[in-house]
């Protein structure tokens, strides 16, 4: 499993298709042909209207734009020697992102923050305070939908590119540095469409697992055991009780500045 996979994202079962014969019906000498087709599949999260009929075709792939930026996946530092890259992903969050603002100054600390579309709608207060306050923005697309990249192109590119409306008007225009795909469901189409629009593709190197609240004690511990992997962390101050990150960070930061990191961001151009 790649970095970029989320320890969350579950293998999905495999649909069985049956299609049945098609049956001709003759009614008063005309031929009428019915087609049944049983996906065995009911309405779910991933497929809301149940199975595709003729009233509901599937859309069409759009035409993939011209990348502005490198579409691959980026990690590194953007600065040399020995860095850090925090990432706060799925907010902003009225209780937890202003706790995570305030850690981040007192110790003089950068940070890319991902946030979903709708939260950046509700909270464009906490997006321009991020901006002010020397972060990076990232889009995390619209629904968190950590299974993208099994659904169509186009349906990608609408979360993309909406998420991306919502923020911008939540930021008053501020740029948009990056974009990292729920759960890390990057697909090709999705990553040149992020970078069309500027936004480098953010994978990450360091995953404690916040979001399952393990302790904060065992996020410490994973973040330290991890860092020599690579210096992108992936933290969380959105999506649930995040009591647990913020404990974590207050511990972590003061020690990255004793053993001798320097914030820095991920790698944008």
């Amino acid at each position: 499993m790649s970095n970029d996979t989320h320890s969350a994202r579950h293998a999905r079962p495999v649909r069985r298709v049956v299609v049945t014969t098609a049956v001709v019906l003759v009614l008063a000498g005309t031929a009428a042909v019915a087609t049944t087709l049983d996906t065995g599949d009911k309405a779910t999260s991933d497929n809301p209207a149940g199975p595709n009929t003729a009233a509901d075709p599937a859309p069409p792939t759009p035409a993939l734009p011209t990348p502005a930026v490198d579409p691959a996946i980026v990690r590194e530092s953007e600065d040399n020697g020995k860095t850090v890259n925090l990432t706060l992903d799925d907010g902003p969050d009225p209780r937890w992102t202003p706790q995570a603002l305030e850690l981040l100054k007192r110790y003089k600390a950068q940070a890319v923050f991902c946030l979903t579309g709708p939260n950046a709608a509700a909270h464009p207060d906490l997006v321009k305070r991020i901006v002010a306050e020397g972060h990076r923005l990232c889009d995390h697309a619209v629904s968190h939908d950590t299974a993208m990249d099994k659904k169509p192109v186009a349906y990608q590119q609408k979360e993309i590119l909406d998420a991306k409306k919502m923020i911008d008007q939540a930021s008053g225009g501020a740029r948009i540095w990056y974009y990292r795909a729920p759960g890390g469901a990057f697909t090709p189409p999705s990553r040149r469409i992020a970078a069309a629009h500027g936004m480098r593709n953010l994978g990450w190197n360091v995953d404690p697992g916040d979001f399952r609240r393990p302790g904060a004690d065992m996020i410490v511990r994973a973040v330290k055991n991890q860092l020599p992997k690579g210096p992108t962390v992936l933290l969380h101050d959105g999506g649930g009780n995040r009591a647990q990150t913020i404990e974590a960070l207050e511990q972590l930061l003061p020690w990255f500045t004793e053993q001798g990191y320097a914030f820095s961001f991920p790698r944008a151009t």
